[in-house]
This record gives C-alpha cells, structure tokens and sequence, in this order.
C-alpha cells in the first residue's frame, strides 16, 4: 500500500496596488515561517496550510478595513513657500462643511474666568470650569447647556469621570462630585485642597494632587480610599495620566517629574527635567512620547522607552496637550501653538499658530477626540478653534461611542464596571501583563546544604598547618587554629540558615496580621482585638 503525500494548495492573490500591500503587511502576523528548512513532510504540509490562512485572514482584514474605516485624518497642506502656520481660522472656516464651521465658537464669561475645560472620551460631552465658582456641563455636538452651578468659592480644576453623568470638581476646600444635573452627589473631604484632578478610566480611580504634593487614589465605586503618598518632592501645581499605562506624572517645583502607581510607596521613575519648577507635562497617545515644559522657557520631548531628551524646543509655555494623532498644543500668554511630527522621526516642527483677542490669558487647551478642534480655557470664558488632522477620524463604538443612547450607554457603564482592572495592574510596562515569570534558580534542599557543610568542616579539619619556630606550633595553638578553620567554614551556612529562620518567621508574622481570621468571620471581629 503506498501513502499518499499531503498537497498544500496555495492561494493565488489579485493584483494589489502598493496602498493594498501596505494594508495587508500591516494585518499579518509577523513575517512567513522557513518552511524549506523543515524536514517533516506532515509538519510541513500542516504549516504550510496554516501559512496560507494567515494570509487569508490578512486579505480580508484590509478588504474590511475599507468599509470599516472610510475617512482618513488630513493635514492643511501648502503650496511653494506658503507656511501652513500663516493660515488663519478665518480661512480655515470658509472651506469647512457646516458641522466643522460649528466647532468655531467663542464664549466670552469674564466675571467668571480663568476656565479650564475637559472632554469625556467620546468627545460628546464638555465640562468647563471657572475659577470664581462657575461649573457648566455641556453637550459639545449640540452646543446646548445641560447643567450649570455657582458652588460660590473657588474652583481649581473639574473633570468628566467614567460618563456623562457624574462629574468632579477641586474646590477651595474639598473635593466635591456632581451629577448631570447639577446636585452634589459625595464630598471627598480626604483629598483635601486639590490643585489638579485626573480620572483613571479603567481603574475607576480618582486621582488628586495638591500643593504641597500629597497624592491621592479614591475608587469611585467602593468609595475607597486605595492610597494617599506624600510625594516629597517639593511643592505641586502640575500632574497629569499617561493612557498608555496609568500611571501618573506629577511635576515638582524643583523641575523633577515623578511617576507613580497606587501600589507603591516610593516613586517608579523620577526624572530631572528642568532646571527650574514644572509648568507642564503631557503624554503622546502611544504613551512612548513625553512633553514636558519649565520656567526657564524651554520645551522637552523625551523618550520614555530609554528616558533620553529627543528634541528641545524654545517657548514659554503655561499649558500643553497631546491630540490623538500626536499633534502638540501650547500656549504662551494669548497665542496657541501646534507642532507636529510629519517626517516621521520625532522632530517636531511648527504647524499653526493662533492668536487669541487682546488681554485673554490661556490658562488650559484640551483637544476634542475623534474631531478636528482644540478647547481653550482663557480668563474670558473659553473658545474653540479648528485643528485640520488633529482628531482620529473613525471612532470604534465598543471603546467610546459619540452617538451613543440612554440605553446604550448604561449598558457600557455596566461592561466597564464589570472590565474595570485592579489597580495591581498599573505598571510602565504594561505588555508584562500576562507574560510568564522567568524560572528561578532552585534553592538547595536541606540535605545538599548539610552534605557541602560536612565537607568544608573535613577539609578544615584536614588542614594541614606550617612548623614554626619560637613556641608557634606548639599543640595548644595548633589545636586553637583548627578550631578557628573549622568555625570559619560553618559561619556561611549558619548564616544562610538564620536568614531563612527569619524571613519564615516574617511570612508567617504577615499572614496572621492579614488573616487573623477565616475569611467567613472576619465579619465578625471588633476592632483593635487579636487572635
């Protein structure tokens, strides 16, 4: 009877244009396995099949990705020696659609500024907030006011949190939490006189900072306070989330930047940055970019992959901002800066500029997700201008929804509180996640260990010692310095068994002091009492 061999039937593509084939080597796993080196005709045959099905799948993703994802982000694009930082919002404005035009508006409340303002992550919905006291929740797609409330002290910052529905604000006091219509919801009096907020979305977790750097993580669904460090670095104004990874980044008056997680202590990175305080820090979305600016006029990019100084940038800047498509805000005074990377390299070079009215100083710029636009918060109210090629331009309704209803969106609400991560899980490197540990070395059983001591105590007591002259070697003294050889040769494995009796003895001390009792009655146990 003979076998017959396997035959691998190989896919014949179409013709792609170059467009194509960038699509399909951006979905394929990798590049082809060597199947010439194998010698296993069945494992062969096997791969080969598999091969041919990657690049199936690799097809049809970027035939998908046409439908799935029609627009594509543009840039303002010049001709001969026209400058794109020369055009004017004017002239932008008069080649836009009438949805775009909108997202030019100008909102003048002096009484009440300076403003800050921040979006949710569609992008739908606004919360500005100014300082004397003023808190506006608004629906930035329709322009049409939702809340507004005069809490009638100071206010320092507000953010969205997890949806529309809830908001927080850094009073002169206390931090409070609001809800869409505009009731106080919780009053977190541990966090104290807050100078800036930031929400970790996937955590649930309340970030706050103040002034003289104490740092604070509340879950937002337990009401928990999960950590408060005291940073030691000086005094606070400036902090700030990489949606990379989660972790914090807090700028210090000495122009150190500190990076932080919840489960620990001490700082993960700190990084001499300026010479003189922090005036602002933000993250490039890919959350391998940082920017930070000082008071000595000077702009910093830095590669968090290797903590090296990429590009240095001249500028007085108060407030910067990262949009999605990596394109960076300033602002200095009355005028906004946008830099972007078109070569590719992380250079940075000029690409707009806008200047605002006389005598409004920018106090926050906050890019709008998945549009074209940039939020600014000045001492006269806040504003909007149009930002060509800023915004991603297909938004996926399983991560942030615009457009999305009332029923839709509790549904998220529950996904997320069921997704929602520990905060064990904060690291800078997040691809570790899931990874397994590398093997440790074996420590050696007990008998080994006994087995060298013998073996050193023999060859010590085998030692064989110099004649000497003078009453040296007398027996006395020979025997004395055996005996030293001898305790000289046991002192590192009575040593190596002290350590381990010790740490033992903590692990057990930690278990009781964690689990004085079992988990069905610890309910039970009063406060203060030991087991």
């Amino acid at each position: 009877m003979g076998v017959k061999a396997e035959t691998v039937h190989h896919v014949v593509r179409e013709p792609m244009d170059s467009e194509e084939e960038m699509k399909v080597t951006k979905y394929l796993r990798g590049e082809a396995a060597d199947l010439g080196v194998l010698k296993d005709k069945k494992l062969k045959g096997q791969l080969a099949v598999r091969e041919d099905l990657y690049g199936k799948s690799a097809v049809a993703a970027a035939k998908a990705e046409k439908w799935l994802m029609p627009s594509e982000a543009g840039f303002l694009e010049t001709e001969g020696l026209e400058k794109t930082w020369r055009i004017k919002q004017e002239a932008i404005a008069a080649e836009v659609g009438i949805k775009n035009w909108r997202e030019q508006y100008d909102i003048v409340l002096p009484e009440l500024g300076p403003y800050t303002v921040d979006f949710d992550l569609s992008g739908r919905y606004m919360v500005a907030a100014g300082r004397k006291g003023h808190l506006a929740l608004m629906d930035a797609e329709k322009l049409k006011l939702i809340c507004e409330v005069q809490v009638r002290e100071t206010v320092r910052d507000a953010i969205l949190l997890h949806n529309l529905n809830f908001f927080a604000a850094a009073q002169k006091k206390y931090v409070y939490m609001y809800d869409k219509s505009g009731r106080e919801v919780h009053c977190l009096k541990e966090h104290g006189a807050t100078v800036k907020l930031q929400f970790l979305q996937k955590h649930f977790l309340l970030t706050s900072i103040n002034k003289h750097g104490q740092l604070h993580y509340q879950d937002i669904t337990t009401g928990g306070m999960v950590a408060n460090f005291r940073t030691g670095l000086g005094r606070c104004a400036v902090m700030n989330v990489n949606r990379y990874n989660n972790v914090v980044a807090v700028g210090h008056s000495g122009g150190v930047v500190s990076m932080w997680k919840p489960t620990s202590s001490a700082p993960l990175v700190k990084i001499l940055c300026h010479k003189g305080p922090i005036k602002a820090v933000s993250f490039h979305p890919n959350g391998h970019l940082m920017a930070t600016a000082g008071i000595e006029r000077k702009v910093k990019l830095w590669d968090l992959r290797k903590f090296e100084v990429l590009q240095e940038m001249p500028g007085q800047v108060e407030a910067m901002d990262f949009s999605q498509k990596g394109l960076l805000a300033t602002s200095t005074g009355s005028f906004v800066g946008i830099f972007g990377d078109f070569s590719g390299s992380q250079r940075y070079s000029r690409y707009m500029t806008h200047s605002m009215a006389k005598g409004y100083q920018i106090q926050s710029v906050c890019f709008r997700p998945y549009l074209d636009s940039l939020a600014i918060g000045h001492s006269q109210g806040f504003s909007s201008i149009l930002i060509p090629g800023s915004g991603e331009p297909n938004f996926d309704s399983m991560v942030a929804n615009p457009y999305e209803t009332l029923k839709q969106r509790n549904e998220h609400e529950v996904h997320s509180l069921l997704d929602k991560l520990p905060p064990e899980t904060i690291m800078l490197d997040p691809t570790r996640i899931g990874t397994v540990r590398s093997t440790r070395k074996k420590e050696k059983a007990s008998k080994e260990i006994e087995d060298e001591q013998e073996v050193a105590v023999e060859e010590a007591k085998n030692f064989s010692l110099k004649k000497k002259t003078k009453g040296r070697s007398k027996p006395s003294k020979v025997a004395k310095k055996k005996r030293e050889k001898v305790e000289n040769a046991k002192k590192p494995f009575l040593e190596q068994k002290s350590k381990e009796e010790e740490s033992v003895k903590k692990k057990r001390k930690r278990i009781t002091e964690e689990n004085p009792l079992p988990v069905s009655l610890q309910r039970f146990a009063r406060k203060g009492t030991v087991s």
